[in-house]
Protein backbone atom coordinates (compact mmCIF):
# COMPACT_ATOMS: atom_id res chain seq x y z
CA UNK A 1 0.00 0.00 0.00
CA UNK A 2 1.24 3.48 -0.83
CA UNK A 3 1.74 5.74 2.14
CA UNK A 4 0.60 9.33 2.13
CA UNK A 5 2.95 11.62 4.03
CA UNK A 6 1.89 14.55 6.18
CA UNK A 7 3.42 16.93 8.68
CA UNK A 8 0.62 16.12 11.12
CA UNK A 9 -2.09 13.50 11.36
CA UNK A 10 -4.91 13.99 13.86
CA UNK A 11 -6.74 10.83 14.91
CA UNK A 12 -10.29 11.91 15.73
CA UNK A 13 -12.43 14.71 14.31
CA UNK A 14 -14.08 16.01 17.46
CA UNK A 15 -13.78 19.55 18.89
CA UNK A 16 -10.19 18.87 19.90
CA UNK A 17 -9.13 17.13 16.70
CA UNK A 18 -10.73 19.30 14.05
CA UNK A 19 -9.68 22.55 15.75
CA UNK A 20 -6.11 21.26 16.06
CA UNK A 21 -6.18 20.39 12.36
CA UNK A 22 -7.43 23.84 11.35
CA UNK A 23 -4.75 25.59 13.43
CA UNK A 24 -2.10 23.32 11.92
CA UNK A 25 -3.29 24.16 8.42
CA UNK A 26 -3.20 27.87 9.25
CA UNK A 27 0.44 27.43 10.28
CA UNK A 28 1.28 25.80 6.95
CA UNK A 29 1.46 22.17 8.09
CA UNK A 30 0.24 19.52 5.68
CA UNK A 31 -2.51 17.97 7.78
CA UNK A 32 -4.88 15.02 7.75
CA UNK A 33 -7.71 13.96 10.05
CA UNK A 34 -8.80 10.36 10.46
CA UNK A 35 -12.41 10.08 11.71
CA UNK A 36 -14.31 6.83 12.10
CA UNK A 37 -17.86 8.16 12.26
CA UNK A 38 -18.96 11.81 12.09
CA UNK A 39 -16.92 15.00 11.84
CA UNK A 40 -17.46 17.00 14.99
CA UNK A 41 -17.18 13.95 17.21
CA UNK A 42 -19.38 13.21 20.19
CA UNK A 43 -19.77 16.89 21.10
CA UNK A 44 -21.42 17.97 17.87
CA UNK A 45 -23.24 14.73 17.14
CA UNK A 46 -24.16 13.13 20.47
CA UNK A 47 -23.20 15.56 23.20
CA UNK A 48 -22.90 19.30 23.70
CA UNK A 49 -24.95 20.51 20.75
CA UNK A 50 -27.90 18.10 20.41
CA UNK A 51 -28.46 18.12 24.17
CA UNK A 52 -28.73 21.92 24.10
CA UNK A 53 -31.36 21.61 21.36
CA UNK A 54 -33.30 19.22 23.59
CA UNK A 55 -32.93 21.49 26.60
CA UNK A 56 -34.25 24.40 24.55
CA UNK A 57 -37.45 22.40 24.04
CA UNK A 58 -37.83 21.67 27.75
CA UNK A 59 -37.10 25.32 28.56
CA UNK A 60 -39.92 26.39 26.24
CA UNK A 61 -42.22 23.81 27.83
CA UNK A 62 -41.47 25.32 31.22
CA UNK A 63 -42.07 28.87 29.97
CA UNK A 64 -45.37 27.90 28.33
CA UNK A 65 -46.45 26.62 31.72
CA UNK A 66 -45.77 30.11 33.10
CA UNK A 67 -47.64 31.93 30.31
CA UNK A 68 -50.36 33.29 32.59
CA UNK A 69 -47.71 34.91 34.79
CA UNK A 70 -46.69 37.03 31.79
CA UNK A 71 -50.26 37.89 30.79
CA UNK A 72 -50.47 35.36 27.97
CA UNK A 73 -53.16 32.76 27.36
CA UNK A 74 -51.37 29.63 26.24
CA UNK A 75 -51.06 26.04 27.33
CA UNK A 76 -49.27 22.85 26.40
CA UNK A 77 -51.43 20.58 24.24
CA UNK A 78 -48.84 17.81 24.22
CA UNK A 79 -45.37 16.85 23.05
CA UNK A 80 -44.46 15.65 19.57
CA UNK A 81 -41.41 13.71 20.74
CA UNK A 82 -40.45 12.60 17.22
CA UNK A 83 -40.25 16.23 16.16
CA UNK A 84 -38.30 17.16 19.30
CA UNK A 85 -35.72 14.47 18.55
CA UNK A 86 -35.65 15.29 14.83
CA UNK A 87 -34.88 18.94 15.52
CA UNK A 88 -32.03 17.92 17.81
CA UNK A 89 -30.60 15.55 15.20
CA UNK A 90 -31.01 18.15 12.44
CA UNK A 91 -29.07 20.70 14.48
CA UNK A 92 -26.29 18.17 15.01
CA UNK A 93 -26.27 17.24 11.33
CA UNK A 94 -26.07 20.86 10.22
CA UNK A 95 -23.04 21.53 12.37
CA UNK A 96 -21.32 18.29 11.40
CA UNK A 97 -21.62 19.30 7.74
CA UNK A 98 -20.23 22.69 8.70
CA UNK A 99 -17.11 21.08 10.15
CA UNK A 100 -16.66 19.06 6.96
CA UNK A 101 -16.85 22.35 5.06
CA UNK A 102 -14.14 23.82 7.26
CA UNK A 103 -11.89 20.89 6.43
CA UNK A 104 -12.27 21.60 2.71
CA UNK A 105 -11.78 25.32 3.20
CA UNK A 106 -8.49 24.71 5.01
CA UNK A 107 -7.34 22.02 2.54
CA UNK A 108 -7.21 19.35 5.25
CA UNK A 109 -7.32 15.75 4.08
CA UNK A 110 -10.10 13.78 5.76
CA UNK A 111 -9.76 9.99 5.89
CA UNK A 112 -12.75 7.89 6.96
CA UNK A 113 -11.90 4.97 9.21
CA UNK A 114 -9.97 4.03 12.33
CA UNK A 115 -6.24 4.64 12.68
CA UNK A 116 -3.60 3.04 14.87
CA UNK A 117 0.11 3.59 15.31
CA UNK A 118 2.06 1.16 13.16
CA UNK A 119 5.74 1.69 13.85
CA UNK A 120 8.27 4.02 12.30
CA UNK A 121 9.05 4.64 8.66
CA UNK A 122 12.14 6.02 6.87
CA UNK A 123 13.44 9.29 8.27
CA UNK A 124 11.78 8.74 11.64
CA UNK A 125 8.25 9.43 10.46
CA UNK A 126 5.37 7.81 12.29
CA UNK A 127 3.35 5.25 10.32
CA UNK A 128 -0.39 4.75 10.82
CA UNK A 129 -2.50 1.87 9.63
CA UNK A 130 -6.08 2.76 8.70
CA UNK A 131 -9.06 0.43 8.76
CA UNK A 132 -11.88 1.59 6.49
CA UNK A 133 -15.50 1.79 7.70
CA UNK A 134 -16.16 -1.52 5.93
CA UNK A 135 -13.53 -3.20 8.10
CA UNK A 136 -10.97 -3.59 5.34
CA UNK A 137 -7.41 -2.25 5.41
CA UNK A 138 -7.15 1.22 3.96
CA UNK A 139 -4.33 3.34 2.67
CA UNK A 140 -1.31 3.68 4.95
CA UNK A 141 -0.49 7.11 6.31
CA UNK A 142 2.68 8.63 7.70
CA UNK A 143 3.50 11.86 9.53
CA UNK A 144 6.23 13.54 11.53
CA UNK A 145 3.71 14.12 14.33
CA UNK A 146 0.48 12.46 15.43
CA UNK A 147 -2.19 13.85 17.74
CA UNK A 148 -4.52 11.32 19.35
CA UNK A 149 -7.90 13.00 19.85
CA UNK A 150 -10.12 9.93 20.07
CA UNK A 151 -12.40 11.20 22.82
CA UNK A 152 -14.18 9.09 25.39
CA UNK A 153 -17.30 7.03 25.97
CA UNK A 154 -19.73 6.47 28.82
CA UNK A 155 -18.33 4.51 31.73
CA UNK A 156 -20.30 1.58 33.11
CA UNK A 157 -20.24 -0.10 36.50
CA UNK A 158 -20.52 -3.82 37.29
CA UNK A 159 -24.16 -4.77 37.73
CA UNK A 160 -25.34 -1.52 36.11
CA UNK A 161 -24.75 -2.38 32.46
CA UNK A 162 -26.98 -0.56 29.93
CA UNK A 163 -29.30 -2.55 27.66
CA UNK A 164 -29.98 0.36 25.29
CA UNK A 165 -33.72 0.30 26.02
CA UNK A 166 -34.74 0.56 29.67
CA UNK A 167 -31.24 1.16 31.03
CA UNK A 168 -29.43 3.67 28.83
CA UNK A 169 -26.48 6.03 28.51
CA UNK A 170 -26.50 9.60 27.19
CA UNK A 171 -26.68 8.40 23.59
CA UNK A 172 -30.04 6.64 23.88
CA UNK A 173 -31.31 9.31 26.30
CA UNK A 174 -31.08 11.83 23.44
CA UNK A 175 -33.36 9.91 21.11
CA UNK A 176 -36.24 8.74 23.33
CA UNK A 177 -39.38 7.20 21.89
CA UNK A 178 -41.37 8.23 24.95
CA UNK A 179 -41.16 10.40 28.05
CA UNK A 180 -40.88 8.03 31.04
CA UNK A 181 -43.32 8.54 33.89
CA UNK A 182 -40.66 7.60 36.44
CA UNK A 183 -36.99 8.16 35.63
CA UNK A 184 -33.86 7.30 37.59
CA UNK A 185 -30.65 9.19 36.82
CA UNK A 186 -27.49 7.63 38.25
CA UNK A 187 -24.89 10.35 38.73
CA UNK A 188 -25.33 14.08 39.34
CA UNK A 189 -22.53 15.57 37.30
CA UNK A 190 -23.24 17.85 34.36
CA UNK A 191 -24.53 15.06 32.07
CA UNK A 192 -26.81 13.52 34.67
CA UNK A 193 -28.27 16.80 35.88
CA UNK A 194 -28.91 18.08 32.36
CA UNK A 195 -30.93 14.97 31.49
CA UNK A 196 -32.71 15.12 34.85
CA UNK A 197 -33.69 18.72 34.11
CA UNK A 198 -34.80 17.95 30.53
CA UNK A 199 -37.05 15.04 31.44
CA UNK A 200 -38.40 16.73 34.57
CA UNK A 201 -39.55 19.75 32.57
CA UNK A 202 -41.27 17.40 30.11
CA UNK A 203 -43.22 15.79 32.93
CA UNK A 204 -41.13 12.89 34.23
CA UNK A 205 -40.99 12.09 37.94
CA UNK A 206 -37.18 12.20 38.31
CA UNK A 207 -34.99 10.64 40.98
CA UNK A 208 -31.25 11.39 41.01
CA UNK A 209 -28.77 9.20 42.90
CA UNK A 210 -25.30 10.54 43.73
CA UNK A 211 -22.60 8.60 45.60
CA UNK A 212 -21.07 11.77 47.09
CA UNK A 213 -22.73 13.88 49.75
CA UNK A 214 -24.02 16.55 47.38
CA UNK A 215 -25.14 16.95 43.78
CA UNK A 216 -22.90 18.71 41.24
CA UNK A 217 -19.97 17.78 43.49
CA UNK A 218 -17.30 19.65 41.48
CA UNK A 219 -19.11 22.95 42.04
CA UNK A 220 -18.80 25.30 45.00
CA UNK A 221 -20.79 24.03 47.99
CA UNK A 222 -23.06 27.09 48.02
CA UNK A 223 -23.95 26.51 44.37
CA UNK A 224 -24.61 22.80 44.94
CA UNK A 225 -26.88 23.61 47.88
CA UNK A 226 -28.76 26.24 45.87
CA UNK A 227 -29.20 23.80 42.98
CA UNK A 228 -30.46 21.04 45.27
CA UNK A 229 -33.08 23.36 46.75
CA UNK A 230 -34.21 24.47 43.28
CA UNK A 231 -34.45 20.92 41.91
CA UNK A 232 -36.40 19.70 44.92
CA UNK A 233 -38.82 22.61 44.50
CA UNK A 234 -39.32 21.45 40.90
CA UNK A 235 -40.32 18.01 42.17
CA UNK A 236 -37.10 16.05 41.75
CA UNK A 237 -36.05 13.50 44.36
CA UNK A 238 -32.35 13.72 45.22
CA UNK A 239 -30.61 10.86 46.97
CA UNK A 240 -27.06 11.85 47.90
CA UNK A 241 -24.55 9.67 49.69
CA UNK A 242 -26.24 6.74 47.98
CA UNK A 243 -25.37 4.00 45.48
CA UNK A 244 -27.42 1.91 43.10
CA UNK A 245 -26.60 -1.68 44.06
CA UNK A 246 -28.44 -3.33 41.18
CA UNK A 247 -30.72 -2.74 38.22
CA UNK A 248 -33.01 -5.39 36.75
CA UNK A 249 -35.12 -4.69 33.67
CA UNK A 250 -38.27 -6.73 33.10
CA UNK A 251 -41.53 -6.12 31.22
CA UNK A 252 -40.91 -2.43 30.60
CA UNK A 253 -39.89 -1.65 34.18
CA UNK A 254 -36.56 -1.43 35.98
CA UNK A 255 -36.23 -2.60 39.57
CA UNK A 256 -33.52 -0.61 41.36
CA UNK A 257 -31.91 -1.30 44.70
CA UNK A 258 -30.59 1.90 46.27
CA UNK A 259 -28.48 1.82 49.42
CA UNK A 260 -26.46 4.25 51.56
CA UNK A 261 -22.93 4.67 50.19
CA UNK A 262 -21.56 4.21 53.68
CA UNK A 263 -22.72 0.61 53.68
CA UNK A 264 -24.75 1.28 56.79
CA UNK A 265 -28.53 1.29 56.71
CA UNK A 266 -31.16 -0.56 54.77
CA UNK A 267 -31.36 -0.71 50.98
CA UNK A 268 -34.47 0.67 49.31
CA UNK A 269 -36.18 -1.01 46.39
CA UNK A 270 -37.80 1.25 43.79
CA UNK A 271 -39.33 0.80 40.35
CA UNK A 272 -38.71 3.02 37.32
CA UNK A 273 -39.73 3.13 33.68
CA UNK A 274 -36.23 4.07 32.56
CA UNK A 275 -32.74 4.56 33.96
CA UNK A 276 -30.05 6.89 32.60
CA UNK A 277 -26.48 6.03 33.59
CA UNK A 278 -24.25 9.10 33.96
CA UNK A 279 -21.40 7.78 36.09
CA UNK A 280 -18.53 9.31 34.17
CA UNK A 281 -16.55 8.54 31.03
CA UNK A 282 -13.45 6.62 30.07
CA UNK A 283 -11.03 7.42 27.26
CA UNK A 284 -11.04 5.64 23.91
CA UNK A 285 -7.53 4.23 24.27
CA UNK A 286 -8.13 0.82 22.70
CA UNK A 287 -6.93 -0.24 19.23
CA UNK A 288 -4.60 2.74 18.88
CA UNK A 289 -1.43 0.67 18.58
CA UNK A 290 -0.08 1.93 21.90
CA UNK A 291 1.40 -1.46 22.76
CA UNK A 292 5.18 -1.38 22.59
CA UNK A 293 5.29 2.42 22.70
CA UNK A 294 6.15 4.78 25.54
CA UNK A 295 2.61 6.12 25.63
CA UNK A 296 1.36 5.61 29.18
CA UNK A 297 -2.29 4.98 30.02
CA UNK A 298 -3.63 5.38 33.55
CA UNK A 299 -7.22 5.00 34.70
CA UNK A 300 -8.43 4.89 31.12
CA UNK A 301 -6.67 8.06 29.96
CA UNK A 302 -3.43 8.86 28.12
CA UNK A 303 -0.86 10.65 30.26
CA UNK A 304 0.52 13.89 28.76
CA UNK A 305 2.68 16.85 29.68
CA UNK A 306 1.66 20.51 29.53
CA UNK A 307 1.91 20.51 25.71
CA UNK A 308 -0.04 17.30 25.15
CA UNK A 309 3.14 15.29 24.54
CA UNK A 310 3.15 11.61 25.53
CA UNK A 311 6.21 9.57 26.44
CA UNK A 312 6.55 8.60 22.76
CA UNK A 313 8.40 11.08 20.58
CA UNK A 314 6.13 12.74 18.02
CA UNK A 315 2.92 11.37 19.59
CA UNK A 316 0.56 13.74 21.38
CA UNK A 317 -2.89 13.43 22.94
CA UNK A 318 -5.58 16.04 23.62
CA UNK A 319 -9.17 16.26 24.81
CA UNK A 320 -11.21 13.68 26.67
CA UNK A 321 -8.82 10.81 25.93
CA UNK A 322 -6.16 12.75 27.85
CA UNK A 323 -8.27 13.17 30.98
CA UNK A 324 -10.37 15.75 32.80
CA UNK A 325 -11.86 18.23 32.63
CA UNK A 326 -13.94 16.52 29.95
CA UNK A 327 -15.04 19.65 28.14
CA UNK A 328 -15.19 20.45 24.44
CA UNK A 329 -13.69 23.91 24.86
CA UNK A 330 -10.82 22.45 26.86
CA UNK A 331 -10.13 20.01 24.02
CA UNK A 332 -10.20 22.77 21.40
CA UNK A 333 -7.86 25.06 23.28
CA UNK A 334 -5.60 22.14 24.16
CA UNK A 335 -5.42 21.31 20.46
CA UNK A 336 -4.34 24.83 19.55
CA UNK A 337 -1.68 24.88 22.28
CA UNK A 338 -0.38 21.48 21.18
CA UNK A 339 -0.17 22.41 17.49
CA UNK A 340 1.53 25.73 18.16
CA UNK A 341 4.12 23.90 20.25
CA UNK A 342 4.68 21.38 17.45
CA UNK A 343 5.04 24.20 14.91
CA UNK A 344 7.42 26.15 17.15
CA UNK A 345 5.22 29.24 17.29
CA UNK A 346 6.88 32.04 19.24
CA UNK A 347 4.83 32.87 22.31
CA UNK A 348 2.99 29.52 22.33
CA UNK A 349 1.58 28.84 25.76
CA UNK A 350 0.36 25.74 27.58
CA UNK A 351 -3.23 25.50 28.73
CA UNK A 352 -3.97 26.81 32.24
CA UNK A 353 -6.60 24.40 33.57
CA UNK A 354 -7.50 26.89 36.29
CA UNK A 355 -8.96 29.23 33.67
CA UNK A 356 -11.25 26.70 32.01
CA UNK A 357 -14.90 27.56 32.71
CA UNK A 358 -17.43 24.80 33.29
CA UNK A 359 -21.11 25.03 32.37
CA UNK A 360 -24.15 22.90 33.16
CA UNK A 361 -27.27 23.72 31.14
CA UNK A 362 -29.92 22.57 33.59
CA UNK A 363 -32.67 24.81 34.98
CA UNK A 364 -31.37 26.92 36.66
CA UNK A 365 -28.07 26.99 34.77
CA UNK A 366 -24.74 26.55 36.58
CA UNK A 367 -21.35 27.96 35.59
CA UNK A 368 -17.98 28.41 37.25
CA UNK A 369 -14.31 29.14 36.73
CA UNK A 370 -11.31 28.89 39.04
CA UNK A 371 -11.18 27.76 42.64
CA UNK A 372 -14.15 27.10 44.91
CA UNK A 373 -14.08 28.76 48.31
CA UNK A 374 -13.05 25.46 49.93
CA UNK A 375 -10.27 24.86 47.38
CA UNK A 376 -8.91 28.38 47.84
CA UNK A 377 -8.71 27.89 51.61
CA UNK A 378 -7.10 24.47 51.19
CA UNK A 379 -4.38 26.13 49.08
CA UNK A 380 -3.66 28.53 51.93
CA UNK A 381 -5.38 31.65 50.64
CA UNK A 382 -7.01 34.09 53.00
CA UNK A 383 -10.17 34.84 51.09
CA UNK A 384 -12.77 37.51 50.67
CA UNK A 385 -16.09 36.17 49.39
CA UNK A 386 -18.82 38.15 47.69
CA UNK A 387 -22.36 36.96 47.01
CA UNK A 388 -25.16 38.64 45.12
CA UNK A 389 -28.66 37.16 44.62
CA UNK A 390 -30.65 37.41 41.41
CA UNK A 391 -33.55 38.89 43.41
CA UNK A 392 -31.50 42.10 43.75
CA UNK A 393 -31.15 42.54 39.99
CA UNK A 394 -33.72 44.50 37.97
CA UNK A 395 -33.20 42.58 34.72
CA UNK A 396 -33.61 39.23 36.47
CA UNK A 397 -36.87 40.35 38.05
CA UNK A 398 -38.14 41.73 34.73
CA UNK A 399 -37.35 38.41 33.05
CA UNK A 400 -39.19 36.53 35.77
CA UNK A 401 -35.91 34.77 36.63
CA UNK A 402 -35.22 35.98 40.15
CA UNK A 403 -33.86 32.61 41.31
CA UNK A 404 -30.08 32.58 41.35
CA UNK A 405 -26.78 33.55 42.93
CA UNK A 406 -23.37 34.86 41.89
CA UNK A 407 -20.43 34.18 44.17
CA UNK A 408 -16.88 35.48 43.81
CA UNK A 409 -13.76 34.42 45.72
CA UNK A 410 -10.80 36.80 46.02
CA UNK A 411 -7.40 36.63 47.66
CA UNK A 412 -7.54 38.98 50.64
CA UNK A 413 -3.94 40.18 50.31
CA UNK A 414 -3.57 40.64 46.53
CA UNK A 415 -7.17 41.09 45.44
CA UNK A 416 -6.69 38.41 42.77
CA UNK A 417 -9.87 36.78 41.50
CA UNK A 418 -9.48 33.16 42.59
CA UNK A 419 -12.84 31.85 41.43
CA UNK A 420 -16.36 32.72 40.34
CA UNK A 421 -19.47 30.57 40.72
CA UNK A 422 -22.96 31.17 39.38
CA UNK A 423 -26.39 29.63 39.32
CA UNK A 424 -29.39 31.14 37.55
CA UNK A 425 -30.72 32.19 34.16
CA UNK A 426 -28.12 32.57 31.39
CA UNK A 427 -25.10 32.24 33.68
CA UNK A 428 -23.46 30.03 31.04
CA UNK A 429 -23.28 33.19 28.92
CA UNK A 430 -22.02 35.36 31.80
CA UNK A 431 -19.14 33.21 33.00
CA UNK A 432 -16.87 34.22 30.11
CA UNK A 433 -16.52 37.65 31.73
CA UNK A 434 -14.84 36.13 34.75
CA UNK A 435 -12.85 33.73 32.53
CA UNK A 436 -11.40 36.74 30.70
CA UNK A 437 -10.74 38.43 34.04
CA UNK A 438 -8.73 35.44 35.29
CA UNK A 439 -6.78 35.17 32.03
CA UNK A 440 -5.84 38.85 32.38
CA UNK A 441 -4.95 38.25 36.06
CA UNK A 442 -7.51 40.84 37.06
CA UNK A 443 -7.85 42.01 40.65
CA UNK A 444 -10.89 43.40 42.41
CA UNK A 445 -9.74 46.93 41.53
CA UNK A 446 -10.20 46.45 37.77
CA UNK A 447 -13.53 44.70 38.21
CA UNK A 448 -14.83 47.45 40.48
CA UNK A 449 -13.73 50.11 37.99
CA UNK A 450 -15.41 48.36 35.08
CA UNK A 451 -18.71 49.92 33.99
CA UNK A 452 -21.37 47.21 33.57
CA UNK A 453 -24.39 48.10 31.40
CA UNK A 454 -27.83 48.54 32.96
CA UNK A 455 -30.19 46.78 32.99
CA UNK A 456 -28.35 43.51 32.49
CA UNK A 457 -27.74 40.30 34.40
CA UNK A 458 -24.02 41.09 34.15
CA UNK A 459 -24.43 43.83 36.77
CA UNK A 460 -24.56 41.06 39.35
CA UNK A 461 -20.95 40.21 38.54
CA UNK A 462 -20.03 43.74 39.56
CA UNK A 463 -22.17 43.61 42.67
CA UNK A 464 -20.69 40.29 43.75
CA UNK A 465 -17.20 41.79 43.50
CA UNK A 466 -18.30 44.82 45.48
CA UNK A 467 -19.88 42.54 48.09
CA UNK A 468 -16.58 40.76 48.69
CA UNK A 469 -15.04 44.06 49.77
CA UNK A 470 -17.96 45.50 51.72
CA UNK A 471 -19.11 47.90 48.98
CA UNK A 472 -22.22 46.20 47.58
CA UNK A 473 -24.92 48.64 46.47
CA UNK A 474 -28.20 46.86 45.85
CA UNK A 475 -28.59 44.53 48.84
Amino acid sequence: MAETNFDLIVVGGGPGGYVAAIRAAQLGLKTAVVEREHMGGICLNWGCIPTKALLRTSELAHLIGRADEFGLKAKMDGIDLKKVVKRSRDVAGQLSKGVSGLMKKNKITVVEGEARLDGMGPGGVRKLAVTNPDGKAGEGLAAKNVILATGARARTLPGLEPDGKAIVTYREAMIPDSVPKKLLVVGSGAIGIEFASFYSDLGSDVTVVEVLDRILPVEDEDISAFAAKAFKAQGMTLKTGAVVKSLKASRGKVAAEIAPASGEGKAEKMSFDRVILAVGITGNVENLGLEGTRVRVEKGHIQIDQWGATGESGVYAIGDVAGPPWLAHKASHEGVCCVEHIAGVEGAHPLDAGNIPGCTYCRPQVASVGLTEAQAKEKGHKVKVGKFPFIGNGKAIALGEAEGLIKTVFDEETGALLGAHMIGAEVTELIQGFAIARTLETTEAELMQTVFPHPTLSEMMHESTLAAFGRVIHI
